[in-house]
């Protein structure tokens, strides 16, 4: 089946054959960071990851649900998603033939918001869909590419020292992008610091909703440092203060959390409130939605890249898979897996490359494999519902 409007590939978003769920499960992990990661939002050094696996005709899917334990980046924390998946969600997906990832967005469109429990059934149907076909989801989606430019995601430190010698590490590893999380307080003597140390790389700088349009003469210095994005400045529903502060600055803004699918991209391009958007997956309801994004973008001439939400093994296979289509031009937050994690739930983590890539798995669905054993290890809750 082909997407109608995609600008330059063919997709192939459904199974070999239409198929009945026969078992979905939603388990619960833990897993601890290599180093806490501070945002303007506060400081995560450990995630319970909420993980989906589909069963269909003896072929499994995985997804991976990236909502948090509290309502701060997003709306959407880990119970409210337990609570539509049981209740909502996961009913209306048993006993109903599915065809394609975009069955599964139409029999979930009548629900409003929880785009974050809504991906992680998207990614696990779209991996079980691959997977039926003995392709790569890199494949169905129509990627372009084999292995993708990645950048790394550095949180607030508790000295600008300690932040520069990150940056430096990173840097020798080979990452070909450094973003630099942000807020009042951590912000223009950071970022003048790390652009002394690493005067000629891209450097971005991400602050999570931390101002307001009263901060733009402030936000206006970052644009002496030459920055490839300031990415969501302002409120994470916001599009008109954006478009005021984008005409003030020389610097692109990139918006994120005000994106949460293809009709707000589309609303954003028309009124001029960034120049780049960040695609994740996780956040925006799936491949249904991102994909509407990429193509909306990609019409228009606009640049995007895949962001991160500290996803295990599983979402950074599936952010891999996404971000091998045409229109990601620019580094995205996917990074190696020792990057956050002291082991991944994967049995060959992801790791970059001499030349700032990371390759995009080219085994059927998301083309990797389970630990399952060291998966049975961290588990702390497991449900399965059955058709």
């Amino acid at each position: 089946m082909s997407t109608a409007g995609t600008p330059t590939t063919t997709r192939t978003l459904d199974a070999a054959a239409p198929v009945r769920l026969s078992s979905i499960e939603v388990r619960l992990i833990t897993l601890t960071l290599v180093r806490p990661f501070e945002t303007s939002f506060g400081r995560v050094d450990a995630r319970v990851v909420p993980l989906i696996r589909m069963v269909a005709d003896g072929v499994e899917g995985w997804g991976e649900v990236v909502a948090d334990t509290q309502p701060l980046f997003g709306a959407e924390t880990i119970t409210t998603a337990r609570h539509v998946l049981a209740d909502c969600f996961i009913p209306a997906l048993l006993n109903r033939p599915l065809s394609a990832v975009t069955d599964v967005a139409a029999a979930l469109r009548r629900f409003k918001g929880h785009q974050m429990a809504k991906a992680g059934l998207e990614l696990a149907f779209m991996d079980l869909a691959a997977r039926s076909r003995g392709i790569s989801i890199r494949e169905a989606i129509g990627g372009t590419r084999t292995a993708v430019p990645v950048g790394v995601s550095l949180g607030i430190e508790q000295t600008i020292p300690i932040l520069v010698d990150q940056v430096l590490a990173h840097v020798a590893q080979g990452y070909q992008r450094i973003k630099l999380k942000i807020k009042p307080g951590w912000d223009l003597d950071v970022v003048g610091a790390v652009r002394d140390a690493y005067p000629k790389g891209w450097l971005s700088v991400d602050a999570n909703t931390a101002y307001t349009l009263a901060d733009t003469e402030h936000l206006r210095q970052l644009d002496a440092f030459d920055l490839l994005m300031i990415e969501q400045p302002l409120a994470h529903d916001d599009m008109v203060d954006h478009a005021a502060l984008q005409r003030a600055l020389r610097s692109d803004i990139c918006l994120d959390e005000s994106i949460p699918h293809a009709r707000a991209a589309a609303h954003a391009l028309a009124l001029g409130s960034c120049r780049l958007i960040n695609i994740k997956i996780g956040r925006v309801g799936g491949y249904t939605e991102a994909l509407g994004i990429h193509d909306t973008c990609q019409t228009r001439g606009v640049p995007v890249w895949c962001g991160g939400m500290l996803e295990c093994g599983i979402g950074r296979a599936h952010n891999l898979a996404l971000a091998s289509l045409p229109n990601f031009s620019l580094p995205g937050d996917i990074s190696a897996s020792k990057r956050y994690w002291h082991r991944d739930v994967i049995t060959s983590p992801f790791d970059v490359a001499a030349d700032g890539t990371v390759a995009v798995p080219s085994g059927p669905g998301i083309g990797v494999t389970i630990d399952h054993d060291f998966l049975e290890s961290i588990t702390i809750d497991h449900q399965q519902f059955t058709a």
